[in-house]
């Protein structure tokens, strides 16, 4: 509890009695209580599941509740589920209020909204398309009420700064609403019809079905994020010197992609490319990449392997696709002057000219125990100027674009350390192996 802030206690009470005054009215409301009470044990049940098995809540019964009953009995229905349900941490009597309150006041405002709307009539009569205006609207409202809500707690909480708490909140949450708010209309009119609530009822095996899938797809995609969190982490013991470098290559990578146009999945790719382009530091001597003096010619044979020992780890991880190629041929050269393998202009892959240039600008913008860092304009300049010979002219354009709509804030990588004073300078972009 002592960890929770004041002021985030004192937002979670004034959300409870907010949710208070929305159940006032209840002794003079003429609602179907048997409705009521068998909505409530319905979505208790789906959240409890949902909560052990899947992941997130399950919306289509609340939003079904609102689209059915007055707005301060609708309010009702998501109370038991959240009261009772399983916390992992925090103050559980804290965390059940604020879910109870929270979803109170979202069912709340999507019935206020759908019966202002004359939504009740429609579902009674079954009256489509019409249904579907105040069925949007409410969902709209249900969306609207909890990222409000989410964001506050999230400014308060955790302390998230406020131009962050909101962003995106509403559009990330709205196409999954959504669609429970599509099985929620349809388990009103269902429930209104001559078929009556046990019709309903079946709604939600196609939708519980759905879930799963979707849950294993996120635990899929969790899955590849800790493989490659793992992997960076390993080259971040072993090469400190360039801590931080392999997420920012993947950060400019995917600015890359985007600016040229790629779509999403590919673009998620391009960001996998950019933080692997070196893990293949896992298979080069240590003393090499903390070496400070400059590297012997058997030295950085050695090194140039680093690429070519990254493919072979990455090469049996099928959902990075294209990325391996990146991880392989990031240092080859448009003139051939490259390595492992020499190749020319085209020839090298896409992904791997796009790193490219992805990893030579964060090598010079961030400052190394070697140097210090280059201005984002000089980085630019030398980009530019070894554009057509070692970099793809396109993808240093499309760097260029994306940094003025954007900018960048490049970080140290290193500890700040004073360099002796014969200590040999880094060396140029144009022949760099260590970032």
């Amino acid at each position: 509890m002592e960890a929770t802030p004041a002021r985030a206690r004192a937002y979670v009470l004034c959300a409870v009695l907010g949710a208070l005054l929305c159940l006032l009215p209840l002794p003079t409301v003429h609602a179907p209580w048997w409705a009521v009470v068998l909505l409530a044990a319905l979505y208790a049940g789906c959240e409890q599941i949902a909560r052990r098995r899947f992941a997130g809540t399950f919306y289509p019964v609340l939003l079904a509740a609102a689209f059915l009953l007055p707005p301060p009995a609708a309010a009702l229905v998501p109370l038991p589920g959240a009261l009772f349900s399983h916390v992992d941490e925090g103050p559980p009597w804290l965390r059940r209020s604020w879910r109870a309150a929270q979803l109170a006041l979202a069912v709340w405002a999507a019935a206020r909204v759908h019966w202002a709307l004359g939504g009740r009539n429609a579902v009674v009569a079954s009256d489509f398309p019409y249904a579907l205006l105040p069925a949007l609207a409410a969902v709209l409202a249900f969306c609207l009420v909890l990222t409000v809500l989410d964001g506050g707690i999230l400014a308060l909480a955790e302390r998230v700064p406020l131009r962050r708490a909101w962003r995106g909140l509403f559009l990330r949450s709205l196409a999954p609403i959504g669609v429970h708010g599509l099985a929620g209309l349809m388990m009103a009119v269902l429930w209104r019809s001559p078929y009556g609530p046990v019709a309903a009822l079946l709604v939600l095996l196609p939708m519980g079905v759905s879930w799963w899938v979707f849950a294993q797809y996120h635990r899929e995609n969790a899955a590849h994020q800790a493989t490659i969190r793992a992997l960076v982490q390993a080259v971040d013991i072993k090469d400190g010197y360039t801590r931080g470098h392999s997420e920012r290559v993947g950060q400019a990578s995917m600015m890359i992609a985007r600016e040229l146009g790629m779509d999403d999945s590919r673009v998620e790719v391009l960001r996998f490319a950019g933080i692997l382009h070196d893990v293949g530091k896992l298979g080069v001597p240590t003393r090499l990449l903390r070496k400070d003096g400059p590297l012997t010619p058997e030295e950085r044979r050695v090194i140039e392997l680093h690429p070519e020992y990254g493919h072979e780890i990455v090469r049996g991880i099928s959902f990075l696709g294209e990325a391996r190629a990146a991880v392989l041929h990031h240092h080859e050269r448009l003139d051939g002057s490259g390595y492992p393998y020499g190749l020319l202009g085209s020839q090298i892959p896409e992904s791997a000219r796009v790193v490219a240039v992805a990893d030579a600008f964060d090598a010079m913008t961030s400052t190394r125990s070697y140097r210090r860092a280059r201005p984002v304009s000089v980085a630019l300049e030398e980009l530019s100027r070894c554009a057509g010979s070692q970099f793809d002219p396109l993808m240093v354009r499309a760097l260029v674009r994306a940094l003025g709509r954007c900018g960048w804030h490049p970080s140290v990588t290193a500890d700040e350390v004073q360099p002796p004073a014969l200590f040999p300078p880094g060396p140029p972009v144009s022949s760099g192996l260590r970032g």
